[in-house]
């Protein structure tokens, strides 16, 4: 394993390439040849670092990324000219010019973004993509609706409509798709209804990373590959029902974060520890002072109740985290001293701490654990 520079920081976060490289190739054979995949890297590639990712997928042969905002979508484009990029998120009206300019994609379906499409004075065509509510209550249009704002913007000369999509409300978390197949369902609905007022979009797009894995009728001509491509599960339910279907198909973890201690403290039985003396320790104890707390991402309600790896030994965090320091107890890790390497999320000799498990202390998801990670933290490819 190489990395560079890795004691200039307090505490950071690394990325695998090995594993971002084999997710994108377990994900490719679920997939036909019409259909390309399109890499998710909003909120900073899932709290995973936004280039850093991105640098991994494109050598992968990866040229199509989603994002929320027009801000990712210009760092993007800023380094990869050839890329296809498309903006999920709301833009404001006023910087829809700049999606444009760049030749990025972005969704439609408010009617501020007509007057502004309409008012365009460039030759570069503005690539719209429809956003069809099929079931999730969140942007987009159906019905008569979605046909009237189709006309409207067909009739706009300066206007592509590259492509329409929906997104799946309730396919991760169940074993019964029967509300994902009917969203499917709407959403085929909605091809035949604007093909009746003569639009048929080239792109096609409903497959979340749940949706890749578990219904090959999801996958149109392309699939948005979200959480898995990190190596990341969107729930038990859809790892379960896959290592059913599929014993080969498996996912590879690409984050670790880590941190550093910053000093040792010898403390005898009964000692309070941290804001609000919540917790005293029960032994003559070894306490271990980390540079990381709620700012950098780490939870607040891990307080007491989390984990960290310190030479390959679990141990647990002691009374409250604060905003930039935490302390765990490390007396059962003899070899911990000042200086020693704390992994906070990820594996460390034979031990492992996962999002999920953290998650499942805070009463969330995976999803969040990953992405609250503070994206000032330096993110590091790691070839291994």
């Amino acid at each position: 394993m190489s990395i560079k520079n890795q004691h200039n920081y307090r505490t950071w976060v690394e990325v695998s390439d090995k594993a971002i490289s084999k997710n994108i190739s377990a994900v490719r054979n679920l997939l036909s040849r019409e259909t390309d995949l399109v890499a998710v890297v909003k909120s900073n590639a899932y709290g995973h670092g936004l280039m850093e990712v991105v640098q991994i997928a494109y050598k992968n042969n990866v040229k199509r990324f989603a994002v929320d905002s027009i801000d990712e979508a210009l760092k993007i484009r800023s380094v990869y000219s050839d890329a296809w990029i498309l903006v999920m998120g709301y833009i404001l009206p006023v910087r829809l010019y700049e999606a444009i300019d760049a030749d990025i994609s972005f969704v439609a379906y408010s009617d501020l973004y007509l007057s502004v499409l309409e008012s365009i004075k460039t030759e570069k065509k503005a690539k719209v993509h429809l956003k069809i509510e099929t079931g999730t209550m969140r942007q987009g249009l159906c019905g008569e609706e979605l046909s009237a704002y189709a006309e409207k913007v067909k009739n706009i000369p300066q206007v592509l409509i590259e492509g329409m999509y929906t997104h799946f409300a309730n396919i991760e978390d169940t074993s019964d798709h029967i509300f994902a197949e009917q969203q499917l369902k709407n959403f085929n609905s909605a091809i035949e209804q604007l093909k009746n007022i003569g639009i048929d979009p080239p792109l096609k797009h409903t497959a979340c990373s749940a949706a890749i894995i578990l219904l090959e009728s999801t996958h149109f001509n392309i699939a948005r590959l979200g959480i898995s491509l990190y190596g990341l599960w969107s729930s038990k339910e859809t790892k379960a029902i896959s290592q059913q279907k599929n014993q080969d198909f498996s996912l590879s973890t690409a984050l670790t974060w880590k941190t550093t201690i910053a000093q040792i403290k010898n403390v005898e039985a009964g000692t309070a520890v941290s804001y609000g003396l919540t917790e005293s320790v029960a032994r003559n104890s070894k306490l271990a002072i980390l540079p990381v707390g709620y700012w950098d991402g780490y939870d607040r309600g891990l307080s007491s109740v989390g984990n960290v790896l310190v030479g390959g030994k679990r141990c647990k965090v002691i009374g409250r985290v604060c905003m930039n320091m935490m302390i765990v107890d490390v007396t059962d890790a003899p070899e911990a001293h000042e200086g020693s390497e704390v992994v906070l999320l990820g594996s460390q000799s034979e031990d492992q701490i996962t999002a999920d498990m953290i998650a499942g202390k805070i009463n969330t998801i995976n999803y969040e654990v990953v992405t609250r990670i503070n994206p000032n933290l330096p993110r590091i490819i790691v070839e291994d």
